[in-house]
């Protein structure tokens, strides 16, 4: 039996990774907070992991367990934290451990400064759809599934969406570099004065570093209008074979949007620029992983975008 401690679990990707874990086999999952959100504590309370008391309980921290995940909120003098260094127990970030659940699967990691989330939510459709099996992470709940987070023994692909923000204030590497990817997907790269980094070219090196991250013989899918994923995709490793896209061919008939494809208009429910390259982005992807663009088109018409 794996025993797993969630320190600071008040956090969607956190919380829900708990609970994912906790419907494995032979996984034993504990959290604990100072405060938790209502949010989180109904999903918590669902999956009876909501902690009998709030608050850090560093006597709880002993050899018995096998691993502690710490949440974004996290502190360096967290005596939780603390205790599990004494102790030298396994410490990982909620990315790392997601990375150590999906090593041995082919991992798709989409990244991007916009459109990030809803590639991601077309993807785990499509592959939902066509009833593939996947783990995956993503930042928002889908219309249609129970969690923000899945974790399996059978799947064989892990579907991850990857923000370049700061792991935890003890871990300052991007979240997106904990995922080492297979195939990667970058939607674009936009700076802006209020984001964590303090220069453009800093902003964009996290994003270059990330495909220097990714797994031998790797796949970038990239959107070829963006300058800087252009520049990033011309100095690759010599291993990694990029896909680039643009906006795919449309047209508009009655309000509705169809793809111009060899198969015929193929009509969405979403639209627009943003839209149709986050489609063109997830069919490239999906390829790598063997659906034939047959299959994609026949379920995407489905697809009714995030909310």
């Amino acid at each position: 039996m794996q025993r797993v401690h969630f320190i600071a679990i008040d956090g969607g990707a956190m919380y829900n990774l708990a609970i994912a874990l906790s419907k494995k086999q032979n996984f034993t999952v504990t959290v604990s907070d100072l405060e938790i959100s209502e949010a989180a504590s109904v999903k918590l309370e669902q999956n009876k992991l909501m902690p009998e008391k709030l608050g850090w309980f560093p006597d709880r921290i002993n050899k018995n367990l096998n691993s502690v995940v710490v949440g974004m909120n996290i502190t360096c003098d967290n005596p939780e934290l603390q205790k599990a260094k004494e102790l030298k127990l396994k410490i990982y970030s909620c990315p790392e451990f997601l990375f150590q659940q999906t090593r041995s699967k082919t991992r798709i990691v989409v990244g991007g400064s916009n459109g990030r989330t809803a590639t991601t939510a077309i993807i785990i459709f499509v592959l939902r759809k066509l009833k593939i099996d996947v783990d995956y992470m993503i930042r928002k709940q889908l219309d249609g599934f129970d969690s923000q987070v899945r974790l399996s023994y059978d799947s064989r692909i892990a579907i991850f969406e990857g923000d370049e923000y700061l792991t935890s204030p003890i871990d300052q590497r991007p979240k997106f570099h904990m995922y080492k990817p297979h195939i990667a997907v970058l939607t674009g790269i936009k700076w802006n004065s209020d984001n964590v980094y303090p220069t453009e070219e800093s902003y964009v090196e996290q994003f270059r570093k990330f495909a220097e991250l990714m797994e031998m013989q790797g796949r970038l899918i990239y959107f070829k209008g963006d300058k800087n994923l252009n520049e990033i995709a011309q100095h690759l490793r010599r291993d990694i074979v990029p896909f680039a896209y643009n906006t795919p061919v449309h047209e508009t008939k009655n309000g509705i949007t169809h793809l111009i494809t060899k198969y015929g208009e193929i009509p969405l429910k979403v639209s627009g620029e943003q839209n149709l390259q986050n489609v063109e982005a997830a069919r490239l992807a999906c390829r790598q992983i063997g659906v034939y663009d047959e299959q994609f088109y026949s379920v995407i018409t489905d697809f009714q975008g995030i909310t």
